[in-house]
């Protein structure tokens, strides 16, 4: 069984990768943002992203830093199948997915004027926010010295595949192929 996981920079097109995996390699998935909503309102709070991230570093500060990931991990292999975790956030999330078996990392970025349109027209709960607040949300999420919370730059940099999505759908999933193509005969 394989495993790929996907992190990023906020709208960037990870839910893209998720869908061109799901569609051209019959992937299963499994989302941390799926998984933090359902406890979100098992806790009834507001889905929005600050409850997001106090949720999940809630968990994590509570139980460890790749907790959650643990939890789709053995989602993961009840499905017995090839697998997309998406939206890994912690270095600990990365390191756990790692010990546990055959794994590949994908790291999305694009520019953030970019991201921000996309994030508009997307339109989930966490995303009905200014562009200022989207850029010090994800400030908040991007570097942090504590295990149990978000560290997206230092998880991009652990990244086996790295992409870009600043153009087209089709370009973005000829880069996806390619990319996986190669580490796939690196295996």
């Amino acid at each position: 069984m394989r495993i790929v996981g996907v992190t990023g920079t906020l709208g960037a097109g990870k839910g893209t990768v998720v869908e061109h995996l799901l569609k051209q390699r019959g992937f299963a998935y499994f989302s941390v943002r799926d998984y933090l909503t359902e406890e979100i309102k098992r806790r009834g709070l507001p889905v929005d992203r600050d409850s997001m991230t106090m949720v999940a570093n809630d968990l994590r500060a509570q139980n460890s830093p790749s907790f959650i990931v643990e939890q789709l991990h053995a989602r993961a292999v009840a499905a017995q199948r090839d697998c997309i975790i998406e939206s890994i956030r912690t270095v600990g999330e990365v390191e756990a997915l790692r010990r546990l078996g055959s794994f590949c990392l994908i790291a999305v970025e694009a520019d953030a004027a970019l991201r921000y349109d996309r994030i508009v027209v997307r339109g989930s709960a966490t995303d009905k926010v200014s562009f200022e607040t989207f850029l010090a949300n994800e400030e908040r999420e991007m570097a942090n010295t504590d295990p149990n919370k978000q560290n997206i730059s230092a998880c991009i940099a652990m990244a086996d595949i790295h992409l870009t999505n600043n153009g087209t759908p089709e370009e973005f999933h000829a880069q996806l192929d390619a990319a996986m193509a190669k580490a796939e005969a690196a295996q």
